[in-house]
């Protein structure tokens, strides 16, 4: 791929597959969390313009406008916890040199913290 940012992983046919899936699990990622953000942006809009307006039903629609905005920047936090997970054991697994050809191994171990020299 053009400016695969992944093309270190390895080498071979094999390597190949599992790159393109781990990218493309990546732009999904990405992707939902773009839309997500761009809901976010006219959620925002919506509750901006009901606080200026000052109409009781518009004012108490914001409290289920904040609940959604909310539960969107959830998920938005989740999706990127899961793209850092994803992206570290994908590090782990090409820097361990797997023999298998795996760039993710079964036994990778996600949220293990690892202690880096200062």
């Amino acid at each position: 791929m053009e400016g695969d940012a992944f093309s270190g992983f390895g080498g071979g046919a094999h390597h190949h597959q599992i790159d393109t899936k781990i990218l493309q699990t990546f732009q999904k990622s990405f992707v939902q969390v773009q839309d997500l953000l761009d809901q976010n942006r006219r959620l925002i809009h919506e509750i901006n313009q009901n606080q200026e307006s000052r109409v009781p039903d518009s004012l108490s629609r914001n409290v289920g406008l904040i609940r959604e905005l909310n539960n969107n920047i959830r998920r938005v936090v989740d999706l990127y916890a899961g793209l850092s997970s994803n992206f570290a054991k994908s590090m782990d697994a090409s820097s361990e040199g797997d023999s298998s050809g795996g760039a993710l191994r079964s036994d990778a171990k996600a949220g293990v913290k690892r202690n880096r020299p200062a």
